[in-house]
């Protein structure tokens, strides 16, 4: 019974033992362990200090997010978004950050805005005519026979000076005799009344010069092609009777062509005579001629609502074919020193329309604008950029829609911190003209809803600062204008774009957009 007593002993005295190491070893990796997490702890602290993360993005799908690291559908490690501090004076608060591998593969593209002209153009549809001013519709000035026809079929294709017909008209031949006997007789004055009545029935002088030498009428009469061209319409056989009313043939030059476009109502005060016009036919691809408008109807047709233009093209070759369609582009009036971006780099919305910037190291920013007339693949910048600046023409709207995030975050952030400071910002708007006063610097405005400053749709009062001009401001006018509170807060319009008018901004200064 003692030796059982004394093995028990040994038994509960090991595993106390041994109790007592585990113990000891669990607080010394305890210990460990935490001044590790206080090591991790800190990196991130101070990663997070530098840059804030807004979230992690697929590599190869931005659309996919997460707010924590890990791997995309694809297996790809996920990258982080950053946002700016701001606390870098070179930096706007306003911008955020996108890590270079992320750039290559969202393929961002920027292209700088610069100066060039821009054309109001105007698309249409064109149809291909004949030259008016080219035509000749040949008809006999007596009645007659068709004795000799040396023309064929319509589509024939004559010279000038080149036999056309011959024909018997008895009227014709007893003018000539008559007009021998007058040279007989050595009469002048009746010789010079036979002479013009042998031209009004059709005989040229160089045929009555012939006559008078020969000394004995012929019985027909030839005529020639007054010019070179196609014969368009043949309305005589051999042996038919014709009469001075009736049409015998018609020629025309196709060396040149009319077309005939129609622009529409709204777009009727952009063309005017002399304007630069090209048209492209589909069975030539790549294919572009150049011509004018030749004339603008005065009429607007009252079904289609749209205005007939006439348009001028040489056609070398014959290659524009009458009753052929085309697609005609029309350069309206010019703006020689336009500041503009490409189509591409503009992100449109209701009453603020806007682009990404490109600012360098990654860095973008969502930038408002003010926009003007639009030509091909170019967008006139009014106000809210400068010549020089990187705009983002590929993936764009990702960026906007991170930057729109990034900026609701700071002001909601800093709202607190703003209140009771009056506003800063300068906005755009757009309306019509109700009232000016050029001499006491004001105008009244019907605009529409200005969502940066919360403001519906109304008519409003502004003053003017001093760098507007309101000579050309009128009742009536469309215009764009940007508006800037001054000390006491008050809004005062700073620049006007006469919308309704190729006149370019009345005013000095009224570029950039401040954003919150």
């Amino acid at each position: 019974m003692k030796v059982q007593n004394g093995s028990i002993l040994v038994r509960v005295l090991g595993i106390l033992a041994v109790l007592a190491v585990g113990i000891a070893l669990g607080f010394i990796y305890a210990d460990r362990q935490a001044g590790v997490d206080q090591i991790f702890t800190a990196d991130n602290e101070t990663s997070a200090s530098e840059a804030e993360i807004l979230y992690w993005v697929a590599p190869m799908d931005p659309n996919y997010r997460r707010d924590k690291p890990g791997k995309s559908p694809m297996g790809m490690e996920l990258v982080p978004v950053y946002a700016d501090s701001g606390t870098d004076g070179d930096v706007p608060p306003d911008s955020i950050r996108i890590e270079p591998s992320v750039e290559h593969n969202l393929g961002v593209r920027v292209q700088e805005a610069g100066i060039r002209p821009l054309w109001r153009r105007i698309e249409a549809t064109g149809y291909v005519g004949m030259d008016e001013n080219s035509l000749n519709h040949i008809h006999l000035r007596t009645e007659g026979w068709v004795e000799r026809l040396l023309v064929d079929a319509e589509g024939e294709r004559v010279v000038e000076g080149q036999l056309l017909f011959e024909f018997y008209s008895p009227e014709l031949v007893n003018a000539q005799m008559e007009f021998l006997q007058e040279q007989k007789r050595g009469d002048l004055r009746l010789l010079r009344a036979s002479r013009v009545k042998l031209r009004a029935l059709g005989m040229v002088d160089t045929e009555i010069d012939e006559l008078a030498a020969r000394g004995e009428e012929k019985q027909t009469v030839k005529v020639f092609a007054p010019r070179s061209g196609i014969i368009t319409s043949l309305h005589v056989r051999e042996g038919m009777f014709v009469k001075p009313e009736m049409e015998v043939m018609s020629l025309a030059d196709l060396s040149s062509v009319w077309m005939q476009a129609e622009v529409f109502e709204a777009q009727a005060d952009w063309v005017a005579e002399g304007q630069s016009a090209e048209a492209r036919l589909g069975y030539m691809p790549g294919e572009v001629f150049s011509g004018q408008v030749d004339y603008v109807y005065p009429v607007l047709d009252p079904e289609t609502r749209t205005l007939r233009v006439r348009l001028f093209f040489d056609n070398p070759g014959e290659r524009l074919k009458p009753n052929m369609y085309a697609a005609v582009t029309i350069f309206g009036s010019t703006h020689q020193d336009a500041l503009t971006i490409p189509r591409d780099a503009l992100i449109r919305a209701e009453g603020n329309d806007r682009v990404i910037v490109a600012l360098g190291e990654g860095r973008y920013r969502s930038q408002e604008v003010m926009t003007g007339i639009e030509s091909g693949p170019w967008v006139e910048i009014i106000a809210g950029l400068e010549a020089g600046s990187m705009v983002v023409t590929s993936a764009q709207f990702l960026i906007d829609s991170e930057a729109s995030l990034a900026g609701s975050l700071r002001r909601i952030e800093s709202a607190d911190s703003n209140q009771g400071e009056p506003p800063t910002a300068t906005v755009f708007g757009s309306g019509r003209v109700e009232g000016v006063n050029s001499n006491e610097g004001w105008l009244i405005i019907r605009h529409g809803p200005i969502d940066a400053l919360g403001w519906p749709g109304m008519t409003m009062q502004f003053d003017v600062t001093n760098e507007v001009n309101l000579a050309r401001v009128q009742v009536g006018q469309s215009v764009h204008f940007s508006i800037r509170p001054d000390e006491q807060g008050v809004f005062m319009v700073d620049m006007i774009h006469l919308v309704d008018t190729d006149e370019e901004k009345v005013s000095g200064e009224g570029g950039g957009m401040d954003h919150d």
